[in-house]
């Protein structure tokens, strides 16, 4: 390769990683990441489309579609005659303490807020941090009209403070956390219930220039103020919250729009994976059937037979971030399937469909790998160990789309702040590219 090659190259990573720090940053919530998806898509010419309205589709549109606000599915349609999708998955949301619906609590004489645990949270990371909040809030208006609306806020309003070795001297020899005793947040010295209401009112107020609206409901977690760091002497590693699975959420995104549009492509982010999937915006809900269903109905040749002939000539890679190998805890993999960090794209395997993947679809990942000299890795848990899943068995389930598993290795899962490699997001977005841009799908 060239000087002037690797010069671009090294610009265009370096842009694409100021991209995704600015992406992690803004996205607290599931609800922020698809509204900031949806404005990058906007931006590259796809429109937006209602569940509610009728559909008019035709070859070469270009759009969008959410659900709960929470979950988003891009497609891009060919020129030609619609024959099959180049379709790639991730999720939106991530572990988090979300607060209760009557979160305020007082104890000596202090305001917190009490707490929900959102999937499997890697609870010590979250003491002695600065915790901003963020999430959907729902209003009434003076003339009666019901809105949902975004709050994030960007300062340290909250701290889950540590217990002093001094008072548990067998700390650092494993303590178990409770969360309904030892996880809240403390907010306000001295404070009650109608100071965390006035204050929610004064920050909807501040962000959306509204007053005289009454707060019915909320969705609200804490979240780390700390902001993405690029990490390492040689710039080597990224490390942020909620690395699982936006990450994979911008690299598709990324994909898709630097892919030449020629082929079918479709890019669906659902919510709830990280407690199971089912839900109308999980993988185990209609969303992604309804959209491919009216996308057959108007450019496919309509009928029950033709969907099935086009999802069984369609691909799905579902992406969601893998166990890198780590060198303080090697033991925890096996040895031939440790996948190093900026090693690849890793292609996750198990027998008892944990993941998706099958020797067809791994093959016609590492075919795609060597196209475009990316290397590849494989991850196959421990024996003696339980295995994680992801959306792929859950939409090759639903869907009957052939699907493999794949992922950017990442050490930390699940805690406040996970790291990943930096080269490995270029790796991984140009393998889906590729993918996007494939005109024969094996």
């Amino acid at each position: 390769m060239s000087q002037e090659s690797l010069l671009k190259d090294d610009s265009t990573q370096a842009a694409r990683l100021d991209r995704l720090r600015e992406f992690l940053h803004h996205s607290p919530t599931p609800w922020h990441a698809t509204t900031n998806m949806a404005e990058r898509l906007e931006a590259a010419g796809y429109r937006r489309l209602d569940e509610t309205d009728t559909w008019s589709l035709k070859p070469g549109d270009r759009f969008y579609v959410t659900r709960n606000d929470s979950a988003i599915i891009a497609v891009n349609l060919p020129a030609s005659p619609l024959a099959a999708l180049r379709m790639v998955g991730a999720h939106t949301d991530s572990p988090c303490l979300r607060l209760k619906t009557n979160a305020a609590q007082t104890s000596a004489g202090w305001l917190q807020l009490g707490v929900q645990v959102y999937g499997g949270v890697l609870l010590a990371p979250w003491f002695d941090r600065d915790l901003g909040l963020a999430g959907r809030v729902h209003v009434r208006h003076p003339d009666g009209r019901l809105e949902g609306l975004l709050i994030h806020v960007e300062q340290p309003v909250a701290i889950i403070p540590n217990l002093a070795i001094h008072m548990d001297r067998d700390a650092n020899e494993g303590r178990a956390m409770n969360a309904q005793t030892q996880m809240a947040p403390v907010f306000l010295q001295g404070g009650d219930k109608e100071d965390f209401d006035r204050l929610l009112e004064g920050w909807i107020k501040e962000q959306h220039e509204l007053s005289d609206v009454q707060v019915l409901d909320f969705e609200i977690g804490f979240h780390d103020l700390q902001p993405p760091s690029i990490v390492g002497v040689g710039g080597e590693l990224i490390a942020s919250a909620r690395l699982d699975n936006l990450l994979s959420c911008f690299i598709g995104l990324e994909a898709m729009l630097e892919a030449d549009g020629s082929q079918g492509m479709l890019l669906v982010a659902n919510d709830h994976e990280e407690v199971g999937s089912a839900s109308a915006c999980g993988a185990q809900g209609p969303f992604l059937g309804d959209v491919l269903k009216r996308i057959n109905a108007q450019l496919g040749q309509g009928g029950e037979e033709n969907y099935i002939r086009l999802i069984q000539a369609s691909r799905m890679i579902s992406c969601d971030n893998a166990h890198a190998l780590h060198p303080n805890f090697r033991d925890k993999h096996d040895a031939q399937h440790g996948p190093a960090i900026n090693g690849g794209p890793v292609i996750k395997v198990n027998s008892n469909q944990r993941y998706a993947t099958n020797s067809a679809t791994a093959a016609m990942f590492r075919a795609l790998c060597e196209e475009v000299e990316v290397p590849v890795q494989t991850f196959v848990t421990r024996a003696d160990m339980g295995c994680g899943s992801t959306i792929g068995p859950i939409t090759a389930t639903e869907i009957g789309v052939p699907t493999l598993d794949v992922g950017v290795p990442q050490w930390a899962m699940h805690s406040i702040r996970e790291t990943a490699g930096t080269q490995d997001v270029e790796y991984l977005t140009r393998v889906l590219t590729a993918f996007f841009n494939s005109p024969e799908l094996a």
